[in-house]
């Protein structure tokens, strides 16, 4: 693990949540992208060393809808830069996590991504990943 990556929160409305995190940074955001395979709107915020991610659902069967439906908008992951995912993932689980992705798969922001179920990670969500390369 390399640095905390990003940290991402559940929003209902990404264009309020812009303007929100656009005061509370004081920077607006530089990236809005959305991820079919997840069914969701993301929008980035870099601060520091650091990013926030917005996550906007854009249908009701997405692991975001279902998020903000039982809990509410928050905290959805945290996310940790790593350089080799798939040896990440093999350590991990040899660790005894429980990895919901077996194989990364490609996420927001130029990024392979997989995560860790929250079960096994005193109830957080973690989300490893690594900028995608040219030959990837």
């Amino acid at each position: 693990m390399k640095k905390i990556e990003h940290v991402g929160i559940a929003v209902n409305d990404l264009e309020k949540a812009n303007e929100v995190y656009r005061k509370i940074l004081g920077v607006s955001h530089y990236k809005i992208e959305e991820v079919y395979s997840e069914g969701v709107l993301t929008s980035f915020f870099k601060t520091g060393d650091s990013k926030v991610e917005l996550l906007q659902a854009t249908h009701n069967q997405g692991p975001i809808s279902k998020f903000v439906e039982q809990r509410g908008e928050g905290i959805h992951h945290i996310a940790f830069l790593v350089t080799d995912i798939h040896k990440e993932i093999i350590r991990l689980k040899k660790e005894g996590f429980d990895i919901i992705d077996d194989s990364p798969k490609k996420g927001a922001d130029n990024k392979l991504v997989a995560f860790v179920h929250p079960k096994s990670c005193n109830g957080v969500l973690i989300e490893l990943c690594q900028e995608i390369k040219n030959d990837e």
